[in-house]
């Protein structure tokens, strides 16, 4: 019974097709399109079979794109599309409609034909329209200032083109300035702040929107004073025609939104009618003669728009009524055939209710207990953490005490008269890191303090020209044995200001520190300070030509630890962020403009007067206290910047050759010139301070063992180490990585480019001399494995570099080559880049051999280290050592030691 009413009530309704319309909308924040998709929705109540899918972008094109794509994945029976731009909106448009999915477009023009309908306003009339009122409104001269929308947009171009045409054959009546307003009041209004004083003569503004129009009459009438002729486009009745009413505006361009037509249209597509093509709406000027007329017809029309939306909801009233009594005739008897199910489900429903409540009631115990086990391990996480941070605050004031009982002897120690040259130089070398130390122990308390806003502010009131004079003089002496121009530069006699002397010398002693270590010799660094425009600022710049910063550098150069690496200096990542932090304590901002290679500029803002500070951020200071505070902090800041003078001792050309030569490679001046001192008694040392370097010296001189920081300008020792084990020039090398790096992984990777020691900072002295010592003396014994039965009897302290450096070259590429049968002379002047008489004299002058009986002998010797030591069989040790066959390697090796290889092993 029941199935069949509602089986009846189903047939008895007309069935409709159901369709889809997608809707994509640039933007919806103005009333022209509000009014749009009101009349949009309005004509829609109309077919309740349609679903209407509608996306607004908020004036972005791409993000447009992406909602178009998201529409035309949601099935669809046909796309409306409003563009933000026409060009980025084509892809999306033909995309439709190569799907066969009917397309509208409305108001803005896409660059393509393959759409099904255009619906909008005939911009290039509107704008046509607009120049031929403004020719009869100024009689043919005057000057014009356009508001254009967004300049890719098809309304803008065209109703740009449209008034240009209109006033083309006007040459007195000229558009001295055109200002995009990008649709948008707010974006019109700043940009015509910038040019409106320059254009008081300006006759008439045309804008491309009424929104516009009503900004350009805010900017001249508050902020020029003057009243233009001013003509908009839209015509709405809640903008331009209250705007043309009230003398806003002088008049406006009906632009009329064209909603319902936009459904009608999209109705008969689906309904497969006919339609044109384009769709252009027609427009008119409104202005005082005959705006009173358009708002009684739009008053009108809102009038009758009430009537029928009154019938409407009359209409929508009988028709719930009628559904609602219907609708209760079917529940009523409904309810009596369920009224039985119901009432047995209900009795069953109690008692399985009683069963959950007592389950949920157990749930709810068990969490609170972990809510409440919660809280306790959240309290101790926090007690732990707390506890982190006082040790580290802790463990840093701890530094401090040790690092000023190792630095009061040490200056001590250094003002004695009774240091030699070179203990003195040490001990200089100690302070300069004790002093870095302690700045960094500083920085970290400061920082630590400033986290848990414990650093108050401590000004006074101080002459900031001599104050910031007083830190620059710290920096003469370094600057003049650089010949780096240090000056201040202001036009200020003096200016004070209210600063805590405490805080504001540590930002300016950075500041200025980072300009000399960034700073070539032979550069600048200004200082200026000047007041800002409005009188309520303090502006202290920083100006070097030093290497610069690049784009990730400037926008992470105030992040907490990030590590900017600059020529061969990189930071703690403290500085710049403990000053900005205290910039920021004085209520005040500081800034970076830089570019890689050209220098680097920071702008400091402080507030002028005491108004932004506290009672108790405010303090009297004496000189005295300044003076102190900026002596302490001059050797602090200053350490790294004084260069030790070293004196190299001069070389006795008398003086017998040391026996190995060692290249030093490492970009710390400090630490290379302490190994240099360490190993020079012992060693002809090179020094090297970059890739390039490193690899020339070593191309040059072949040294006999070669110690390489990891990280170095250029070319890494990583990098490094692989090139030199790699060329066979310098293959046989024995390297030692010298690094701060100290994990295992970090090792690993060392030795896997062919590294031969891995030695980390910080290291003793002791174990690298060891350490230099082993491998140059494995690397003799090695050689001694295929030399030491040949006839060669070398001193290399008594020939000269270039002649040990060919016999390295030769020695290395033969060994190299070993197990090559085609090895012979015109391969080794191939390889070696000379002639073969220059090649045979060489090894003749200095191995007292020729290149053969050295190339055989080479071969014999190392045939006869695997045999003693490998258990490869015969023929793979003639292989190895570059024998065409086994049983020539047996004769060969017999006629010169004497005994088959089998019997050389056997004994």
């Amino acid at each position: 019974m029941i199935l069949l009413i509602f089986f009846g009530a189903c047939t008895s309704e007309q069935k409709q097709r159901s369709f889809t319309i997608g809707f994509s909308q640039c933007v919806e924040s103005d009333d022209w399109r509000k009014t749009m998709l009101q009349e949009m929705n309005r004509e829609l109540a109309f077919h309740p079979n349609i679903q209407f899918l509608y996306r607004q972008a908020d004036g972005n094109s791409q993000k447009q794109v992406v909602q178009a794509n998201e529409l035309l994945q949601s099935a669809i029976d046909l796309f409306i599309i409003s563009p933000n731009e026409g060009e980025p909106l084509t892809p999306v448009v033909e995309q439709a409609f190569k799907k066969g999915i009917p397309v509208i477009v409305v108001d803005r023009k896409v660059a393509t034909p393959h759409y099904t309908a255009f619906i909008g306003s005939d911009n290039f009339a509107i704008g046509k329209m607009a120049g031929q009122y403004a020719v009869h409104l100024l009689h043919g001269t005057g000057k014009i200032i356009e508001i254009t929308g967004l300049p890719k947009s098809s309304p803008a171009m065209e109703r740009h083109n449209g008034f240009a045409d209109a006033i083309k054959n006007y040459p007195q009546l000229q558009v001295v300035q055109q200002v995009n307003g990008e649709w948008l009041p707010d974006t019109a209004k700043n940009e015509l702040l910038k040019i409106a004083a320059r254009y008081r003569d300006v006759n008439l503004v045309f804008a491309q929107n009424d929104m516009m129009a009503q900004a350009a009459y805010e900017v001249f009438k508050n902020k020029v004073g003057i009243k233009p002729a001013i003509i908009g486009v839209d015509g709405l009745p809640s903008t331009g025609l209250q705007f043309v009413s009230n003398k806003t505006i002088t008049a406006t361009m009906l632009n009329p939104t064209g909603g319902e037509e936009i459904i009608r249209t999209a109705v008969k597509i689906l309904n497969k009618e006919n339609v044109p093509k384009e769709n252009l709406i027609q427009t008119t000027v409104i202005d005082s003669t005959n705006v009173r007329i358009m708002q009684l017809q739009v008053a009108k029309a809102a009038s009758q728009q009430t009537q029928i939306e009154r019938q409407k909801t009359m209409l929508k009233e009988q028709t719930r009524i009628y559904n609602n009594q219907r609708s209760f005739v079917y529940i009523l008897i409904s309810s009596l055939f369920l009224a039985l199910i119901l009432g047995g489900l209900a009795f069953y429903s109690l008692q399985q209710y009683r069963k959950i409540s007592k389950k949920l009631q157990l749930q709810n115990q068990e969490i609170l207990e972990q809510q409440a086990q919660l809280v306790q391990m959240s309290e101790k996480a926090k007690a732990a953490n707390e506890a982190k941070v006082n040790f580290f605050t802790n463990i840093s004031h701890e530094f401090r005490t040790p690092l000023t009982l190792i630095l009061g002897p040490l200056e001590e120690l250094m003002g004695s008269n009774k240091n030699q040259y070179n203990t003195s130089q040490t001990h200089g070398l100690i302070r300069k890191n004790v002093l870095r130390l302690l700045r960094l122990v500083n920085q970290l308390m400061d920082f630590r303090k400033i986290e848990v806003d414990k650093m108050k502010l401590r000004a006074s009131e101080n002459d900031l020209i001599v104050f910031v004079s007083d830190i620059i003089q710290s920096y003469k002496s370094i600057a003049q044995k650089r010949n780096i121009d240090l000056r201040l530069i202001t036009p200020e006699s003096h200016l004070n200001s209210w600063i805590d002397v405490t805080m504001l010398d540590k930002v300016i002693f950075n500041l200025l520190s980072n300009a000399f270590k960034f700073t070539k010799d032979n550069g600048y660094i200004h200082v200026y300070i000047n007041k800002s425009e409005s009188g309520n600022n303090a502006i202290i710049k920083i100006e070097d030509n030093g290497v610069g910063m690049s784009k990730d550098a400037i926008e992470h150069a105030f992040d907490v630890f990030y590590q900017g690496e600059y020529e061969n200096y990189k930071g703690s990542g403290l500085g710049l962020a403990l000053s900005k932090s205290l910039i920021e304590l004085h209520k005040g901002s500081i800034t970076v403009a830089s570019e890689s290679l050209k220098g680097t500029t920071f702008e400091i803002f402080l507030p002028l007067g005491n108004k932004h500070l506290a009672k108790d951020e405010m303090v009297s200071s004496s000189p005295e206290a300044i003076n102190s505070i900026l002596y302490e902090h001059e050797k602090i800041f200053t350490a790294d910047l004084i260069t030790e003078q070293t004196v190299k001792q001069e070389v006795n050309t008398n003086q017998t050759r040391k026996e190995y030569t060692i290249l030093i490679i490492e970009d710390n001046a400090d630490l290379r010139q302490f190994l240099a001192n360490k190993l020079s008694a012992e060693y002809d040392i090179l020094e090297a301070e970059n890739g390039q370097m490193a690899l020339q010296q070593a191309f040059d001189h072949i040294p006999d063992l070669i110690i390489c920081d990891v990280v170095i300008p250029g070319k890494d020792g990583l990098a490094l180490t692989r090139i030199i084990k790699t060329d066979f020039r310098t293959s046989h090398i024995p390297v030692i990585l010298l690094t701060a790096k100290t994990s295992i992984e970090q090792q690993i990777e060392g030795m896997k480019n062919w590294a031969d020691a891995y030695v980390t900072k910080p290291f003793n002295t002791l174990f690298l001399d060891q350490t230099i010592k082993s491998l140059l003396a494995n690397r003799a014994r090695l050689k001694e494995h295929f030399t030491g039965e040949m006839p060669v009897a070398l001193n290399t302290q008594t020939i000269s570099k270039p002649d040990r450096k060919f016999i390295s070259e030769f020695t290395a590429l033969v060994e190299n080559n070993l197990s090559n049968e085609d090895l012979n002379v015109d391969s080794i002047c191939k390889n070696m880049g000379i002639s073969r008489v220059l090649l045979y004299k060489k090894v003749k002058t200095l191995m007292n051999m020729n290149v053969n009986d050295y190339i055989l002998s080479t071969r014999l010797q190392k045939a006869k280290y695997l045999i003693k030591n490998e258990s490869f069989t015969i023929a793979e040790i003639a292989s190895r050592t570059g024998f065409t066959s086994p049983a020539y390697f047996s004769t060969v090796f017999k006629s010169k030691v004497g005994v088959t290889p089998k019997e050389f092993r056997e004994k």
